[in-house]
């Protein structure tokens, strides 16, 4: 499969698309965060928003 034609998604936290990883095959559907930096401060999101 080439790179061009994985599933993406937006992270919430940093707003920039990822891509479908082998290791997410299984669970795809619950990955939310890009990384595990944007898991851990995705309680600054709040803050981020209410800032603007």
């Amino acid at each position: 499969m080439k790179k061009e034609f994985l599933p993406q998604k937006t992270c919430p936290v940093c707003q920039l698309t990822f891509s479908w990883r082998k290791k997410w095959t299984k669970n795809w559907e619950s990955v939310t965060y890009c990384s595990e930096r944007c898991r851990r401060n995705k309680a600054n999101i709040s803050e981020m928003t209410t800032e603007t």
